[in-house]
């Protein structure tokens, strides 16, 4: 990113490890709606900043107080990388170290992912060794889309058996989706339009399918629901339409789990009816990609014993020179792109 709406590939120097550092070489990466936000300016200006924040990759060198990897190890990282000796880390929030959404570094604070090089802090606390018996494609997804959509559905607290609406079936909406179905949801109502995403939800847990563009998609759910509405609902687009469907949908009692960027617009508006003037309990849980060796070694888990399958989501591949083509994707969702894969060798 050369400045807000403008890209370019650079030549860079090679980054370098402190003593609790790691530099890695990325082997397969994917572009996400996330740099795209970042592009059209949606956390404020940047220039010369290198993008991406979802790779696997073999670690090239590591710093004198690393102890748990070395070079030649296949590694996945985090798009979150905390400092984990924070006081936010300490007190349960890692993704919030040393301020609010501290914990995002690539492609935000520092250079991201999408170089032949990218550096990793806290080493020891952010990288995960890649098992075996885990693809590079399969093992790239950990960084951002499992854990965010899990997290997603973690968060919404869905009762054994349960309801939860999803709104929005792109790859974090389509991984909550996964996630419910996980937690234990009986009924999972995908709220999506596009064809190829409709049928991914469904592969993925989703019980119904709710498209918008066939009217008001809470009075969808209500009707499917009995007037009831949802034990919990996932926001998983990052707009302010959505925002309120999700309170809108949400039962008295129940859960609205936020796991979309709201990149654009100053606020976010709470239907007050439907939120019960302020009193009906309704929980609204935000959270940040949760990341770490801990996270990533259980999602790599999930990934070895079949639990499921994100690659399904991969529509389109890429060699690195390419990349600027993905990303244009990307931005324009041409060709009913889900999520492209990098492949940097």
């Amino acid at each position: 990113m050369e400045d807000v709406g403008e890209t370019a590939v650079v030549e860079k120097e090679r980054p370098e490890a402190g003593p609790m550092d790691a530099i890695i070489k990325p082997t397969v990466g994917l572009v996400c709606t996330s740099d795209v936000h970042t592009v059209h300016g949606a956390i404020g200006e940047r220039e010369n900043l290198t993008l991406g924040h979802e790779v696997v990759g073999v670690v090239e060198e590591v710093g004198e107080a690393v102890e748990d990897f070395e070079p030649g190890d296949r590694v996945a990282v985090g798009a979150i990388t905390p400092d984990w000796n924070s006081e936010a880390a300490q007190d349960g929030h890692p993704s919030q170290s040393n301020g609010a959404l501290g914990g995002w570094k690539f492609a935000n604070v520092k250079d991201g992912t999408f170089a032949e090089y990218a550096h990793i802090n806290d080493a020891d606390g952010n990288l995960a060794h890649i098992p075996d018996g885990v693809t590079d494609h399969e093992a790239v997804y950990t960084a951002d889309m499992l854990s965010t959509g899990f997290a997603g559905a973690e968060n919404a607290d869905i009762p054994m058996g349960g309801t939860v609406a999803v709104f929005a079936q792109g790859p974090v909406g389509m991984m909550a989706t996964k996630g419910a179905e996980l937690q234990g949801a009986g009924r999972i109502i995908a709220v999506e339009t596009v064809e190829n995403r409709k049928e991914l939800a469904r592969e993925y847990g989703a019980t119904d399918i709710v498209d918008f563009q066939d009217g008001d998609p809470v009075e969808q759910i209500m009707e499917l629901t009995d007037g009831e509405g949802v034990d919990a609902s996932i926001e998983a687009l990052g707009a302010d339409e959505t925002f309120q469907d999700c309170i809108r949908a949400t039962k008295p009692g129940g859960t609205f789990s936020n796991v979309g960027y709201h990149g654009e617009g100053e606020f976010r508006h709470v239907p007050r009816e439907e939120w019960g003037v302020g009193m009906a309990e309704i929980d609204i849980v935000t959270d940040l990609c949760p990341g770490g060796r801990l996270r990533i070694r259980r999602l790599l888990n999930l990934l070895e014993q079949g639990k499921v399958d994100p690659t399904k989501m991969t529509t389109h591949e890429f060699d690195f020179e390419d990349i600027e083509t993905a990303f244009e994707m990307m931005d324009t969702k041409e060709d009913d792109i889900i999520k492209p894969l990098i492949h940097f060798d």
